[in-house]
């Protein structure tokens, strides 16, 4: 994919899958909510949770986003990441994956006390699109 296709790509509404060390084990994996900000990569997730933790000590994660119907496309993006205080507009995330009802139906009755905000900042990018040459 071009730099245009791939932010083009990430700016649709896909479910990304985060990737970050577990020491001693394989790599930890699991399905994230995600926004893009000035090429990086926005999540949030809980304070004290087990990705914050993972993140915290490997200070760099994978997250994949795909694609669930044929023909496929992917980006990977590997590269440090930095945990800070919650300042993402949770509105704009739960609306992105829930539509407006629902996702404000999420930020009143889910709690943004406790939550941090990663971001991911890509250093290297894996990207193909498989509808490119059918």
């Amino acid at each position: 994919m071009t730099k245009a296709e791939r932010e083009a790509f990430l700016a649709e509404v896909h479910i990304g899958v985060l990737a970050v060390d577990e020491s001693g084990r394989g790599p930890c994996t699991l399905p994230i909510w995600y926004l893009v900000d000035g090429g990086e990569v926005v999540i949030s997730v809980g304070e004290t949770s087990l990705k914050a933790r993972l993140l915290a000590a490997a200070g760099r994660a994978t997250m994949t986003i795909q694609t669930e119907t044929a023909p496929y496309k992917y980006v990977s993006i590997e590269g440090p990441v930095s945990i800070g205080p919650l300042a993402l507009d949770r509105l704009e995330l739960a609306t992105r994956y829930l539509g407006e009802e629902l996702g404000q139906y999420y930020v009143d009755n889910t709690p943004s006390e406790g939550s941090v905000e990663v971001r991911l900042r890509p250093e290297h990018w894996r990207t193909h699109d498989y509808a490119k040459g059918l």
